[in-house]
């Protein structure tokens, strides 16, 4: 079989809750125990592409998805974790669901970094799941494309056009350049590198399963 294929030993771990309390400690540690720590937490786990060009500290493309830069920004990315992490973890298998969250995260953030670095932008402090989290957003949309998602608790969508829709608002953020201070670009990236990881990983179309052929 092919490796890249392998499949894991299907286990739960409850890995979304873990996730989430990592996340919830770490935003709590920045921003209730002082300055110094608050710097020093955002310098060392963020991703400024200024300070991996200058130290090489490769770890924060994957460390800045458990940092974030405001109580609505950990809670909406925390409560979308919940919502639909859960889901597909007893889908996939913790061990899949962890290794699907951090690669497609971490992917997120290369691609934000180089075209950062292309764009001449070292200052820009990246910081937030959401790259992990449209990729766990699309995951449930291919797993499960006939549930609906009610946004607000009101509008009521089925789980692949919201997926299809947030994709381009993200898209249109990006090409008009409004909504500024969000990483849109770091969004698109988690949704697509979750798109290759399913059809190299487990050999699925997402687009067959989105639209239900």
């Amino acid at each position: 079989m092919n490796i890249i294929r392998q499949p894991f030993k299907y286990q739960s771990y409850n890995v979304v809750y873990w996730l989430i309390g990592i996340n919830i400690l770490i935003f709590m540690a920045t921003y209730f125990l002082g300055g110094d720590i608050r710097v020093f937490l955002t310098i060392h786990l963020s991703m400024i592409p200024g300070v991996i060009v200058s130290h090489k500290w490769l770890w924060t493309f994957v460390t800045y998805l458990f940092m974030h830069g405001s109580f609505g920004h950990v809670f909406f990315n925390m409560f979308g974790l919940f919502i639909f992490g859960k889901h597909v973890e007893r889908q996939m298998g913790s061990k899949e669901f962890i290794l699907y969250y951090l690669v497609t995260g971490a992917l997120a953030g290369v691609f934000s970094f180089i075209v950062y670095y292309f764009t001449g932008s070292f200052r820009v402090i990246l910081m937030g799941a959401s790259g992990a989290l449209f990729a766990v957003q699309l995951a449930y949309a291919v797993f499960f494309p006939t549930s609906i998602i009610y946004i607000w608790g009101i509008l009521p969508l089925r789980a692949p056009v919201m997926v299809l829709g947030f994709t381009a608002l993200e898209l249109f953020f990006s090409v008009t350049g409004r909504n500024t201070g969000v990483a849109h670009l770091t969004h698109l990236a988690g949704f697509a590198f979750g798109w290759l990881y399913f059809r190299v990983r487990f050999g699925i179309s997402p687009l067959r399963r989105l639209l239900g052929r």
